[in-house]
């Protein structure tokens, strides 16, 4: 198969879709892999490297979609980038289609064959591509939040751990899944206290049972939430509905209940937010401050560590992408139950309930 690599070119995203030694692996087994120059740059990797790993370097990304069969992304094609997709390629990258009908419909229109990374999904309901990036955003979260908690950014003005004699800073975190809990070990080890809301009970017996003592359980309601927000300094948003838009936990309403200052980091933004006064933001420009709460929604986390990232993406998505090339999307999903989960759009059509759901039920 041929595999196409273009640059990616979201604001400041500095992941690539390859890796020279997933570039490596695909050669070794046949294929041809086209990587538009510099793609990689952001994330260290030279045209050199791509090259002696077995790349044919293109200097444009039209050279490169108007060659690939399949074409490997970090993020979604940008309006720029839709009228470069052929009908009948590939796009295995994130898609998150729930949160935008103008990609939605721009694919449809396109005929491409959309593979989207965040519901490939395994039989336990674990999602294998987006588990690598969401411990990159979990860590990040917390990370960015204590910053933001700094007065000159508009926060309250607290260490995250305090010091001796000087309380913690109190971290409320919604939802107990990857991002969740990553944030919690992160905020733990810096000494926060920390409370994980969730409705899955099973999810919450198992954090009780690993998480360490500053770090506490409650079972999630809309009472819940509203009670514990007049108490917290740093709120993270780690909510996920497989492939479908997030719910909106935390309301406008509910901002005049916190303390001025606080911080809030809605990592669900990709799939809309679940909290209803987030709209995506940048690393150009991450925050924006709204009833006097800070907040923090940038889209594409983990393209600020770039390194750390796309190494873990591409171990994660090389062999589906290998399945891919090595069978054709049609015999891969027909094998792989999982890859088949990720089909989310083909000849105009959407086959996943998640993004059919978001905008035509």
């Amino acid at each position: 198969m041929i595999i196409g690599v273009p640059k990616e070119i979201k604001v400041q995203e500095y992941r690539v879709g390859l890796t020279p030694e997933g570039v490596d692996a695909l050669s070794t087994q046949g294929h041809k892999v086209y990587v538009e120059t510099k793609a990689g740059a952001g994330s260290g990797f030279s045209d050199e490297a791509y090259a002696k790993a077995g790349a044919t370097i293109l200097a444009t990304a039209k050279e490169v979609y108007d060659i690939a069969e399949m074409i490997i992304k970090v993020k979604e094609p940008l309006a720029s980038e839709y009228g470069l997709i052929r009908s009948g390629q590939i796009l295995f990258t994130y898609f998150h289609f729930a949160a935008s009908k103008e990609l939605t419909e721009a694919m449809m229109k396109s005929n491409a064959i959309c593979i989207a990374y965040e519901t490939v999904e395994l039989a336990d309901g674990s999602l294998p591509l987006l588990v690598p990036m969401s411990e990159v955003a979990g860590r990040m979260a917390i990370t960015v939040g204590a910053y933001y908690l700094g007065k000159p950014f508009g926060g309250k003005g607290k260490l995250l751990g305090g010091v001796p004699g000087v309380k913690p800073a109190e971290v409320l975190i919604l939802g107990g899944g990857i991002v969740g809990t990553q944030a919690a070990k992160m905020a733990a080890g810096l000494g926060a206290r920390v409370t994980i809301m969730d409705t899955n009970l099973s999810r919450l017996r198992y954090l009780a049972d690993v998480m360490p003592a500053n770090v506490v359980t409650q079972y999630s309601t809309v009472m819940a939430i509203k009670e514990k927000l007049p108490q917290v300094d740093l709120v993270i948003g780690a909510v996920l509905l497989h492939g479908a838009k997030a719910p909106h936990l935390i309301k406008k309403s509910d901002l005049l209940q916190m303390e001025p200052g606080t911080v809030l980091v809605d990592v669900a933004v990709d799939q809309g937010g679940c909290i209803e006064t987030c709209v995506p933001t940048t690393h150009e420009n991450p925050v924006f401050i709204e009833d006097e709460i800070v907040h923090y929604c940038v889209a594409n986390m983990p393209g600020a560590v770039p390194q750390t990232s796309t190494r873990a993406l591409t171990q994660a998505t090389l062999p589906y992408a290998m399945a891919i090339a090595n069978k054709g999307w049609e015999n891969a999903c027909a094998e792989n139950a999982a890859l088949a989960k990720g089909l989310n759009i083909r000849a105009g059509k959407i086959y996943h309930k998640g993004v059919a759901d978001a905008f035509y039920a």
